[in-house]
């Protein structure tokens, strides 16, 4: 198998409303940046992917529009994922694998200012049985959250905690929304409070892949995609044991997470890396996730979420992108060895997709 490596990443800065600008006007920037951090042209990247939602743009093929962003002429290889950036970047992965390309550029972006985004997310439910009882994302994770707490798996105070450490490491990161103390606020939905909650915002991401010698050649430290797999849940929310992420387990194991790397210790059964990017956007789903992954071992050194994950900065579509990108940097700047990066969709922790990335040896 081939050996595929991102090699740059871009992202914007997210904000609460960017309604003075476009998605292209979003979008071009950041192209522009994670192109000129590799050297590359448009006319030099073979394969194009993007991520985004016609829901949330509140039109028909609006991944064409944002084409623009991009440059479509001379005529391009683009494909394009109605899901966030990280299934995109998968489809890339996949297209250098079996050799068909030798760099492509990965990009999401997402505008949730313009409408009730609660409301645009229960077009992802059941459309039989839940979508017609319009519960809402903040209400569904409010399940998830009391299904925890009646598991006596954690409590409020826990999630508080999670809220201010992840603000707190989000102090560092200059695209972030939310920074630093951010007050849990008032009861939203129980036993979710605002702060328990992702910010509402927009933003867009992008990353160049790159395979074998060229990944080399374009960046002096290449962050190696070691495995990447996802995996989904049952879609009735019923049949769910909402405590429990097994899809997020099962995707780390296929990604290679738990397998143990040539040299070193195991460390029980946790993931044998020292970076950690879930996309949590709500406390509670932080407790699932860690839980599924074994991340909560007493002697664990791991970093989870430096960034501030989706806490801090939650652009629809792009946040999981941002959590692969965000591991990669890492990687690539020396502050890490190993990552593993966690995206989600779909209600509750309903898709997960995980990626194990790791500097060269």
């Amino acid at each position: 198998m081939r050996d595929v490596a991102i090699v740059a990443f871009r992202q914007s800065d997210h904000v609460r409303d960017s309604a003075e600008t476009s998605e292209v006007e979003m979008l071009m920037p950041v192209l522009h940046d994670v192109l000129e951090q590799t050297g590359l042209a448009a006319r030099d990247i073979d394969f194009t992917c993007s991520g985004s939602s016609d829901y949330l743009a509140g039109r028909a093929f609006s991944f064409a529009m944002a084409l623009d962003g991009v440059g479509a002429w001379p005529p391009i290889s683009e494909s394009h994922v109605e899901m966030d950036g990280a299934w995109a970047l998968y489809e890339a992965w996949v297209k250098l694998l079996t050799g068909e390309a030798e760099t492509a550029l990965v990009y999401s972006y997402g505008k949730s200012s313009p409408g009730s985004v609660r409301d645009v997310l229960t077009r992802q439910l059941d459309p039989y049985y839940v979508a017609p009882l319009w519960p809402d994302s903040v209400a569904l994770a409010a399940l998830q959250a009391q299904a925890l707490i009646d598991a006596e798996l954690t409590d409020e105070r826990e999630l508080a905690g999670i809220a201010a450490r992840r603000r707190a490491a989000a102090g560092a990161n200059p695209h972030a929304q939310l920074r630093g103390e951010v007050p849990m606020g008032e009861p939203l939905v129980a036993p979710l409070r605002t702060g328990d909650c992702p910010p509402i915002g927009d933003g867009a991401a992008a990353v160049v892949l790159a395979a074998g010698d060229t990944a080399r050649r374009l960046t002096d430290r290449p962050a190696w995609i070691r495995g990447l797999d996802h995996r989904i849940e049952a879609h009735g929310l019923g049949v769910r044991d909402l405590t429990d992420s097994p899809s997020t387990r099962l995707a780390a194991e296929r990604a290679g997470a738990f397998e143990v790397p040539h040299g070193r210790k195991g460390r029980g059964g946790a993931p044998m890396v020292d970076t950690v990017e879930l996309h949590a956007p709500f406390t509670s789903q932080e407790v699932v996730l860690r839980r599924a992954l074994k991340l909560d071992a007493p002697d664990s050194t791991v970093c989870i979420n430096p960034s501030g994950g989706a806490l801090a900065a939650n652009p629809v579509m792009a946040a999981g992108l941002i959590r692969l990108g965000e591991a990669a940097a890492r990687i690539q700047r020396g502050a890490s060895d190993r990552a593993l990066a966690h995206a989600t969709s779909g209600p509750c922790l309903q898709h997960n997709l995980v990626a194990v990335l790791e500097g060269e040896r």
